[in-house]
């Protein structure tokens, strides 16, 4: 898991590595410079020479990267303009060492010929004199945000303010133009943002490539305000690894080697037969909502567990039967007269549940029948197995509570509850109507999980997982294409087979945490590949589920040949 660390705990971090490991200040930032060199070489194919490129500078740290950047491009053959907000000496420490290395050298004459100088330094300290700056007398290959980084707290104003409208408004008029140039690159966060807040606080830059140092911030990798970072690149600027752990970080993103090693825990063995890979049960639809539990039931199969049993009101049985994929097993359920599942189904679906490894409740099952969220409620009051509820089944149960979710339903180490909410069903469990209240979104699924002893699994741009010791972890994987249709229902359905797969395998060392993390970035990385080839737009949840074999052979392809 890659951490992610407070704009605090990077400066303690900072602060830590040059009093204890005798590593200097003006070091670090000469590493954040390489970094940032490397990434735009890379951008460019290490094709650097004769390309111009301007660095916007602010008087802090963050425009001493910028300028230290400026003198390794200008060693590359690459033109550097640096503008400096401010007066070099108003700037201090580190900072102001580089600013001054800068300007000394932009003073050197280039020789006796017209030449430009490969290194240009210019202080900027009134609107009248950016305005000058701004016009559009050069084109340049890149444009460097080295403003702000992770010390602001409050939204832009003035000059800056003018600067970053500029910039974006230069970002506009490229993709009009539909040429690649200028390139814009953020220093550790674009400028504008608060690097702890996930929403943006007012006008921020809107960066191509973001290179964030030591670990990323909240703001680097939690929509909407990741979205502004473009591709991002984490450097290491040669602070240990163990002074991150030492801040004990509670919010990680997901990497391919955590899903990787879940995958290869849970491989088919030559001696492997369908009862070694779990039973999946999935409760879902009702009278007119058959597709429901066609899409879960066929995607927990699809998923790689031995046995799935789609439970479902009677008179929906034919319509699953005929529609799932022909290994997915169906029951019939006592149902209520508009044909949703019943309360006089909960004794059958208990004897059901003791050859299960998991359960999956909710899809198209309807909540608007009290008999039907007695149902729900009764289902994972006595559960004896990991309950993952979606859809409808959370809606019975905020509606049962008539306040949001039930206080008295709590997880357990031996039958955990993952709950898998979008947005709105997310407001209804707690109670609101007002949709600020998931402004932010990681505390708040932090809360709701530690609360209830719980999974959480808040969708959306980049889904969260909550666990119940107060983790979060968020998932890199999938796009646009997965707001569908039937994606949640296919999701439920990657999340049941994958946690049956944990049980049946790993037995006493199942956990349904990790293998819920696994599903939601296998489904989601399912998703990019189908919109690989068939575009976003065109895009239905049964392609998800037709892709998931690509996405587990791209992360463990040994473990999926005989």
């Amino acid at each position: 898991m890659q951490p992610v660390i407070s704009a605090k705990q990077a400066r303690e971090i900072d602060s830590v590595t040059t009093r204890d490991y005798q590593t200097p200040s003006l070091l670090l930032m000469q590493a954040a410079a390489e970094a940032c060199f490397q990434a735009i070489a890379g951008h460019f194919a290490g094709d650097l020479a004769g390309k111009k490129t301007q660095i916007l500078c602010g008087p802090g740290n963050n425009g001493g990267d910028g300028a230290a950047l400026a003198l390794e491009l200008c060693r590359a053959g690459v033109r550097a303009d640096v503008v400096l907000f401010g007066n070099v000496e108003d700037s201090k420490g580190d900072a102001r060492t580089n600013f001054e290395i800068v300007r000394r050298l932009a003073s050197f004459k280039a020789g006796s010929d017209d030449r430009p100088a490969p290194l240009s330094f210019v202080e900027c300290g009134s609107v009248a004199v950016w305005e000058n700056l701004a016009q559009p007398r050069r084109t340049y290959d890149a444009i460097v945000d080295a403003l702000f980084g992770t010390g602001l707290s409050r939204p832009l104003e003035g000059i800056f303010l003018q600067v970053v409208q500029h910039l974006n408004m230069t970002r506009r008029a490229r993709e009009r133009s539909a040429t690649r140039r200028p390139l814009i690159v953020s220093v550790d966060i674009p400028s504008g943002l608060d690097a702890d807040l996930a929403k943006p606080m007012g006008e921020a830059v809107q960066a191509d490539l973001t290179v964030s140092f030591t670990a990323p911030k909240p703001a680097n990798v939690v929509p909407p305000a990741s979205h502004l970072n473009g591709q991002l690149i984490v450097a290491n600027i040669g602070s240990p690894a163990a002074l991150i752990d030492a801040v004990k970080p509670n919010l990680f993103v997901t990497e391919e080697n955590d899903v990787r090693q879940w995958l290869i825990s849970t491989r088919y063995t030559p001696d492997s037969f369908k009862n070694t890979h779990g039973h999946a049960l999935v409760i879902a639809g009702s009278r007119g909502y058959s597709g429901a539990a066609v899409l879960c039931g066929s995607a927990a199969m699809r998923a790689g567990v031995g046995l799935v049993t789609v439970a479902t009101p009677a008179s929906t049985q034919a319509a699953v039967a005929a529609g799932v994929m022909p290994e997915v097993m169906t029951t019939a359920l006592a149902e209520t007269d508009r044909g949703a599942v019943s309360d006089a189904a909960i004794d059958h679906v208990m004897q059901l549940t003791s050859k299960a490894n998991v359960i999956a409740i909710g899809p198209g099952l309807s909540a608007e029948d009290e008999r039907t969220r007695h149902f729900v409620y009764s289902v994972v009051k006595q559960r004896q197995t990991p309950v993952v509820i979606d859809a409808d089944a959370l809606n019975c149960l905020a509606n049962y509570a008539s306040n949001g979710w039930p206080e008295e339903l709590q997880g357990s180490d031996d039958a955990p509850l993952i709950l898998t909410p979008h947005p709105g069903e997310m407001l209804r469990l707690l109670g609101t109507t007002d949709k600020a209240a998931l402004d932010d979104r990681v505390a708040v699924a932090r809360k709701f999980a530690t609360q209830h002893k719980l999974i959480l699994v808040l969708k959306g741009a980049h889904s969260l997982v909550a666990a119940p010791d107060g983790r979060v972890f968020i998932n890199p994987t999938g796009n646009a294409g997965l707001g569908t249709a039937g994606a949640g229902d296919t999701l439920t359905g990657i999340m049941a087979g994958f946690i049956a797969q944990a049980g049946a395998t790993l037995r006493e060392n199942s956990d349904a945490l990790s293998a819920t993390i696994a599903a939601l970035y296998v489904g989601s990385l399912a998703g990019d590949f189908a919109a690989r080839d068939l575009g976003m737009r065109s895009m239905v949840a049964s392609d998800i589920r037709e892709y998931l074999s690509e996405a587990i052979r791209s992360l463990d392809p040994k473990g999926e040949q005989p």
